[in-house]
């Protein structure tokens, strides 16, 4: 049974708004035709309410920011959302959009949401299988997958339990355990033990089907916290449908979830991924590649561009370094910022594709606070190369979470994109609006671990 269509009969009886609250831009790496605010005020949230459009992301960028500034923004936004659903007669549906490899602030941002909209909810729904990027959920433990290194093969992928990549070492939200129920205990430091944690199974979504995902949560205890099991699409598709059953029941959740759930929960169906046809208008200029991010994943992608370019494979792409030392140290940034902005126009004008990165040596600060000011000093720089380019380029594609998110708004002053599709699985493109500095421009948002190796390169040479 394909739970699709019995899903969007479900939708239409809800009539409730799916507002997706998104710590870095990379959420809508599922979806298309939906908007991304980057502001929140109430007459915003008004607005999207009283439209017909399933869902509206909301861009908070709170995976760079430190605890308490995540919680005030979670706060005032649920309380804006509490006003404009009063104004507007609409209910919504709240999703906590964050990262498939379990970085991001858990239980800070649901805690405070909680708070916010002061609605006693039945439970925390923990959903982070993300398709697209192979990250699975089986027995409750927590995969990520690669095409050929791992300890668990599956469907012609090799998966390694989160706790044992290299995201679980991030130096602002790292971790130890793989499997989920202890990942709740260890986050909350013991407030939800391991033994509380509930379970959505593969054998409630397999076997028992939609009514059996509706009859375990309609057990679960008032203020519960509970992870759902996932290996493809079709297993989240039966949760979520199982899921609303529960609400249309009466039960009320939270959601803390990676990007696939969102899809399924607004009942937005798949597309074909984007083509040059469809993304390109302007053809005389170069586009622009920023790449900030420093995951490991993101120095192959660019590593193999860079190879690709130096072998003329992709002739046109111009690599221009940007000395990440610079950026955090004021008397020199300015100098730096002003170097690479020289050499990118002049290629950009002469229809150059033109990347740049930052230097790959990692800057550790002395605690996680540190590491995400010296990170946010970093993307800043950035940031300032984008408002200083006179010439518009093609395209912009920005690699990493926090680089696309502060490229976006405070580079182009996006208040309102919409979202477009796919370029590749998991790479979302979005539209700018009006408001910006080079409204309609194609803007890829290209997450820092999605993809293989050649999958930058894909893109570029997809877009040359």
């Amino acid at each position: 049974m394909d739970p699709f269509p019995a899903i969007q009969a479900a939708l239409r009886r809800d009539g409730r708004k799916i507002v997706v609250l998104d710590d870095d831009p990379t959420g809508t790496q599922t979806v298309h035709g939906v908007p991304v605010l980057t502001e929140w005020s109430v007459a915003s949230l008004d607005a999207e309410l009283r439209n017909d459009l399933p869902c509206v992301y909301v861009l908070t960028n709170t995976r760079a920011m430190p605890l308490a500034h995540a919680q005030t923004m979670n706060t005032d936004i649920g309380r804006n959302l509490v006003q404009a659903s009063r104004q507007t007669g609409r209910e919504f549906v709240l999703v906590s959009r964050s990262d498939s490899t379990l970085r991001g602030h858990f239980p800070g941002e649901t805690d405070a949401l909680l708070t916010a909209i002061d609605l006693q909810v039945d439970a925390t729904l923990i959903i982070p299988a993300f398709m697209a990027g192979l990250r699975r959920t089986i027995g409750d433990v927590h995969y990520v997958g690669t095409p050929s290194v791992g300890v668990l093969q599956a469907d012609g992928e090799w998966l390694t339990p989160a706790g044992e990549t290299e995201f679980a070492q991030d130096k602002a939200f790292g971790y130890r355990a793989s499997n989920l129920k202890a990942w709740v205990a260890e986050k909350t430091h013991g407030r939800v033990p391991e033994s509380a944690v509930g379970s959505i199974t593969l054998d409630h979504i397999r076997r028992g089907g939609p009514d059996a995902v509706k009859d375990y949560l309609m057990q679960l205890q008032p203020g519960s916290v509970c992870i759902v099991n996932a290996i493809d699409e079709r297993d989240l598709g039966v949760a979520v449908l199982g899921i609303m059953q529960a609400e249309q029941a009466g039960r009320r959740f939270l959601f803390r979830t990676a990007a696939s759930f969102v899809q399924w929960r607004a009942a937005i169906p798949v597309r074909p991924l984007l083509t040059r046809a469809e993304l390109l208008t302007e053809h005389t200029t170069g586009g622009l590649i920023v790449v900030g991010s420093y995951v490991p994943k993101t120095s192959a992608q660019l590593a193999s561009l860079l190879h690709h370019t130096a072998a003329s494979d992709l002739q046109a792409v111009q690599a221009i370094e940007i000395d990440a030392r610079c950026l955090i140290d004021a008397a020199a940034c300015e100098a730096e910022i002003m170097r690479v902005v020289g050499h990118a126009t002049t290629h950009i004008q002469q229809g150059r594709d033109v990347v740049i990165y930052t230097s790959r040596a990692l800057l550790v600060g002395t605690d996680a606070t540190d590491n995400l000011a010296m990170g946010g000093r970093v993307s800043a720089g950035l940031v300032q190369v984008l408002q200083q380019l006179r010439v518009r380029p093609r395209y912009v594609l920005a690699k990493g979470g926090i680089t696309s998110s502060d490229l976006a708004t405070a580079g182009l002053g996006v208040r309102r994109a919409m979202v477009l599709g796919q370029i590749v699985p998991g790479v979302p493109v979005w539209q700018l609006g009006p408001e910006t500095k080079w409204p309609g421009l194609p803007y890829i948002v290209f997450p820092g671990n999605v993809g293989g190796e050649q999958a930058l390169a894909d893109v570029v040479g997809l877009l040359g």
